[in-house]
Order: C-alpha cells, then sequence, then structure tokens
C-alpha cells in the first residue's frame, strides 16, 4: 500500500496537471466558526442518527438561522482504510456513507466538518493521517467536507516527536490540493505556542489543553490535564495580537449547555464572545432546555462575538471576584462585560469619567467625557442610559452583564 497519493493520482482527481502554491483556503472563518462538536458531550458514542437528530434539532431550537452552520464529527468516526490507503467510515456507525450525511447537511444549511489527527492514531486508536495527508485531504474533498479538526496524539515523544509546523502544513498543502475550500482547526492544544507560527497555516489553533464541564478546576489525566471554564479564560492573557480575520486563538469548544448552573453557562457564553473565540457548541442539542437555547441564540451576544473587525478582547479590570472585559467593535462601539468569578453576590461600579476605556494595540480610544455613549444591555437589546453616570451592577453568583457602547450622533 502506497503511503501517499501518486501526483498523477492527484492530477486526475483534481483534473489538472499541476497544483498552485499551497496556502490555506483564502476567504474562510473571516468571523469565528459557528457550529456545533459531537465529542464533549457524546464522545465516541457517535453515528450517522445522531449528527442526523441534532441538525434537525439545531434548525428547530433556531441555531442554525442563529449562525451556528458547521456540524462537526469529532473522533471515532473512522473505519478501516482501502486497498489505495482511502479512509472509510466505520460501517455500523455510518452504513450510509459520509458522502450521503454531508449531502444531508448541506441540504438542510449547514456545512460538515469532520476529525483527524496528525499522528499514527487518533486520541481514540482509530487510523490517523500521518502518512495518508494526501488521501484522507481528497477524500474529504469528495464527501464534501467543510470544516477539519486536526488532532495532535500520537506523533511520537521526545526527538521523536513530529514538528508541529511541518505536520501542520502538510495537511494544510493536501487540503489546497483537494481543490476544495475547508476551515482548517488546528488542535495543538497550544504546547508549541501556535499562536505565532499557525496564521499562515490554519483559520484556527487552540491554545490551551482540552476543556471540562466545571466552572473553575483542573482534572488529572495523568500526562495532561483538562481544565475549568475560568482557568481557560485565564491562559488567553497575551494571546490577542495574534487573533483576526480568518486566524483565531481557540479556547476549545463550549461547555454551554453542560455546566450546572444557569449563570455559569451565561457568563461562559458573553467570555467566548469577548474573546472572539470559535462559537462550537459541545452540548446534546437533542435534549437542550430552552433556558440552554435562549443563551446560545441570543442576538446581542452573537453580534460581538461575529463583529467584523475581528479584535479579541482583553481584560479591563480584573479582581480575586470581577472581571471586567473590553473589547472594540465596528462603529467606534464597544463591548464591556462584567463577570462575577464568585460563588457569592457581587457589586461592581464602572465611573466612565476615571476609567480610560483604550485599547492600545489596535489604537483605538473611546475618550469618553470629549463624547459620551448610549448603553445596550446586550442580553437583552434594551437600552439604559449612557456614559454621562456612572453604571453600577449587581450580579448573582457566577453572573454576568454585558453591554454595548454607541456613540451619541
Amino acid at each position: 500500500m502506497a503511503a501517499r497519493v501518486m501526483p498523477w493520482l492527484l492530477a486526475a482527481a483534481l483534473g489538472t496537471s499541476s497544483v498552485a502554491a499551497a496556502q490555506k483556503a483564502p476567504d474562510l472563518a473571516l468571523t469565528p466558526p459557528m457550529g456545533w462538536n459531537s465529542w464533549n458531550h457524546h464522545g465516541c458514542d457517535i453515528d450517522e442518527q445522531l449528527i442526523r437528530e441534532t441538525a434537525d434539532a439545531m434548525i428547530a431550537n433556531g441555531m442554525r438561522d442563529a449562525g451556528y452552520v458547521y456540524v462537526n464529527l469529532d473522533d471515532c468516526w473512522q473505519g478501516e482504510r482501502d486497498k489505495d490507503g482511502f479512509i472509510q467510515p466505520d460501517p455500523k456507525r455510518f452504513p450510509s456513507g459520509m458522502k450521503a450525511l454531508g449531502d444531508y447537511l448541506h441540504q438542510r444549511g449547514f456545512k460538515f466538518g469532520i476529525y483527524s489527527d496528525a499522528g499514527s492514531k487518533t486520541c481514540a486508536g482509530r487510523a490517523g493521517s500521518q502518512g495518508f495527508e494526501n488521501q484522507d485531504a481528497l477524500q474529504y474533498a469528495r464527501w464534501g467536507v467543510d470544516y477539519l479538526k486536526y488532532d495532535w496524539c500520537n506523533t511520537g515523544t521526545g526527538p521523536a516527536q513530529r514538528n508541529p509546523r511541518e505536520a501542520y502544513a502538510t495537511m494544510r498543502d493536501a487540503l489546497h490540493r483537494s481543490g476544495r475550500p475547508i476551515v482548517f482547526s488546528i488542535c495543538e492544544w497550544g504546547d508549541n505556542k501556535p499562536w505565532e507560527w499557525a496564521g499562515e497555516i490554519g483559520h484556527l489553533w487552540r491554545t490551551t489543553g482540552d476543556i471540562t464541564n466545571c466552572w473553575s478546576c483542573r482534572i488529572g489525566h495523568g500526562s495532561w490535564e483538562s481544565l475549568g471554564v475560568l482557568d481557560i479564560v485565564d491562559k488567553q492573557a497575551g494571546l490577542r495580537r495574534h487573533a483576526g480575520p480568518g486566524r483565531w486563538n481557540d479556547p476549545d469548544m463550549m461547555e454551554v449547555g453542560n455546566l450546572p448552573e444557569l449563570a455559569q453557562n451565561r457568563s461562559h457564553f458573553a467570555m467566548w464572545a469577548m474573546l472572539a473565540a470559535p462559537l462550537i457548541a459541545g452540548t446534546d442539542v437533542t435534549g437542550m432546555s430552552p433556558q440552554i437555547a435562549e443563551v446560545l441564540t441570543n442576538p446581542g451576544i452573537i453580534a460581538i462575538n461575529q463583529d467584523k473587525l475581528g479584535l479579541q478582547g482583553f481584560t479591563w479590570f480584573k479582581s480575586p471576584e470581577i472581571d471586567v472585559w473590553a473589547r472594540p467593535l465596528t462603529g467606534d462601539r464597544w463591548a464591556i462585560a462584567i463577570v462575577n468569578r464568585s460563588a457569592a453576590a457581587r457589586a461592581h461600579t464602572i465611573d466612565w469619567g476615571r476609567e480610560p476605556l483604550g485599547d492600545d494595540l489596535n489604537q483605538r480610544f473611546a475618550k469618553i467625557g470629549e463624547r459620551h455613549y448610549r448603553l445596550i444591555d446586550a442580553w437583552s437589546g434594551k437600552a439604559i442610559g449612557d456614559t454621562a453616570q456612572p453604571l453600577s451592577v449587581r450580579l448573582a453568583p457566577f453572573d454576568n452583564a454585558v453591554f454595548v457602547l454607541e456613540p451619541r450622533p
């Protein structure tokens, strides 16, 4: 079995005798991708019926129309490779095949996402893509795949470990040669500072290890640990300079819907919006409560996340109990999020005239005092006053308040 597709086979498949210089697909992920991924809630327990039912539920609860268009399979969909090295789906879990599943999603207004790994095997022990990048990329294109999450398990250890830049660039080049524009999600866990090099390779890159469904915790797994929401948020400090349209820091898929308190789910969602993070839901959509659906489809919070300026937010004020986030938006607007990190109710006041609001990195300054802004409650969409007066809020445990500052004429 050949490890790679021969050039003549690629040329025949693509209908061309030459291939242009490889690059990541342009004009994709100009705002953070929005969708759903199977891993956080379902793990390996996936099949084609679940994916179809999830897509149908995302239509029924308004997620698709709110912008969640990527339906992404994670690990454990794989079966064996055929005699030419082309990966096949597990025939028991996906008897209709991946092309049929992709068609089902596309016909309903979704995009089709899939998973593989830069190593010899995936994290769950299925066939990885190392040595088969060209076959896998071509197979994904045949199936109509629109998004690839590419993991980092089984890539060797110590001096024998694959070079991540080489590994991810190899798959980028294979995706380019496939001829299909595919969002490339780099899941390298931040081990090799991908924010410094991945912008030319992928459209988003993980900045930490895996998230888990707790507000603040660290759960050990021997050689690695999974992190709670606040633990992941705190690791985003200093990374915003690397993000922007087509190149996003990815603090992992969301646990919205999996956290025990509604307020925690609300604040998790608000912080991912302020971080300009990909909004990839990771909960059981078919069993989702109306309250969680309302959180995930809130138009004001989504608009902050999807702002076309693409500037990631930053911590404006921080204490052990309260975070205040700021994010410049299009039209000289600003988003402000006040988050109660603690298990007790907290009050906080912003005196706009005494606390200069500015983003030195991007040279954007509100200059409150020279001008005033209307305050819009992002969760409700209601106007609540302006910056001529201090803003005082009282937050329930773990809860948040989010505001958009709109310049007055």
